[in-house]
């Protein structure tokens, strides 16, 4: 019976002595943040690190007043290695832990003191927060710990993969651009020199954007004309002309002025592209007294126009056009009476029918 006393006593004695050492004993806890490749931003919500952010946050308010006299550090360790350089990636490291830890001192209240900060430009981009607390505080037993190192590893291993891979991809796509590139080059090569040896009749209205423009018809009859047209591509033009003179004899009694600015947008056709359509509107304002009774007013319309370029060289072009549509004069009617204009009254006339026409000069500039 002493014996099983002695013995009983002798063992409560050993528990009292050990079991402040165990209870003293302490671990690492170990919270990793995920960041984007060559990246150093910190996404709380991105591939898991709103969880894992959360679990630091408990960690520390558990260990708050040991965490801010000093005697727990956090140990802060930056990695980085999808950059060029070891001073490139020790830079991003750095920018990662600093990020981490602005981000708890503001979240916890904790300070810039109570961190131990180290860089490395190995392993991969990511940044750990680690906690040396007792076993008792520690919420991971060594064989989740040893889990988790696993996890880890085999994530860093994946995430190595799926770089590698995007990487692949990248070169893939970059080496089937530049396969196209040098092929359409080389199409455009060949398509020039084949219109180089065509004949220069078949390129009529495409090897240039901007012409001056001079309607014969109209100089004719002593009204000067002229306009440009702009050939956004072979098969559409837009062409604006204009006409104006102010004529008068017989003692100012007879008199013959107007001006006109007629706009059209084409669209030539055929294998040349001499041919076109067009849509045309023209507005302006006139004064004829050509007998006892003159007529002064505006005018103003549109309607379809047609006709055919014919080159004559490089230089020059004649094109026949007609313009068939609708016209609106609305004037006042007068008479001279000892050098006094007498108004006699409005009129207004509608007329349909060929509303414009022209042989007109064209001359390439470029």
């Amino acid at each position: 019976m002493s014996r099983k006393i002695t013995f009983l006593t002798l063992f409560l004695w050993l528990m009292t002595v050990t079991f402040p050492v165990i209870a003293q004993q302490k671990a690492d806890t170990t919270y990793t943040f995920r960041f984007v490749p060559q990246k150093d931003m910190f996404y709380v919500p991105w591939n898991g690190n709103d969880t894992e952010l959360a679990r630091l946050l408990e960690c520390i308010e558990r260990n708050r007043t040991d965490i801010l006299d000093g005697r727990l550090p956090l140990l802060v360790d930056g990695y980085c290695n999808s950059l060029g350089s070891e001073t490139e990636n020790l830079a991003t490291a750095k920018i990662r832990a600093n990020r981490v830890k602005s981000e708890l001192i503001i979240r916890a209240e904790i300070k810039e003191e109570n961190f131990i900060t180290r860089n490395h430009a190995t392993e991969g981009d990511f940044v750990t927060v680690r906690l040396t607390v007792p076993v008792k505080e520690t919420a991971v037993t060594d064989a989740e710990a040893e889990a988790r190192r696993k996890a880890e590893a085999e994530r860093l291993e994946a995430e190595k993969r799926a770089e590698q891979e995007r990487l692949t991809e990248e070169q893939r796509k970059a080496e089937e651009a530049r396969l196209a590139a040098e092929k359409a080059e080389a199409e455009k090569a060949a398509q020039q020199n084949t219109l180089a040896d065509t004949p220069s009749e078949t390129k009529i209205t495409t090897d240039y954007h901007l012409s001056l423009r001079a309607n014969l018809l109209r100089w004719a009859t002593l009204t000067p004309d002229l306009g440009v047209e702009w050939r956004i591509c072979p098969s559409w033009g837009i062409a604006v002309n204009g006409s104006w003179t102010s004529w008068s004899w017989n003692d100012k009694d007879r008199r013959y002025a107007l001006w006109e600015v007629a706009p059209e947008v084409r669209y030539y056709m055929g294998e040349k592209k001499a041919w076109y359509l067009g849509a045309l509107f023209k507005a302006g304002q006139f004064n004829y007294k050509l007998s006892e009774t003159g007529k002064q007013g505006d005018l103003m319309g549109g309607g379809i126009t047609a006709g055919h370029q014919l080159r004559l060289n490089k230089a020059l072009a004649l094109d026949f056009n007609l313009g068939l549509g609708y016209l609106n004069a609305d004037y006042e009617k007068y008479e001279v009476i000892d050098g006094v204009r007498v108004r006699h009254g409005n009129e207004t006339k509608d007329w349909w029918g060929p509303i414009n026409a022209g042989v007109t000069l064209v001359w390439k500039l470029f």
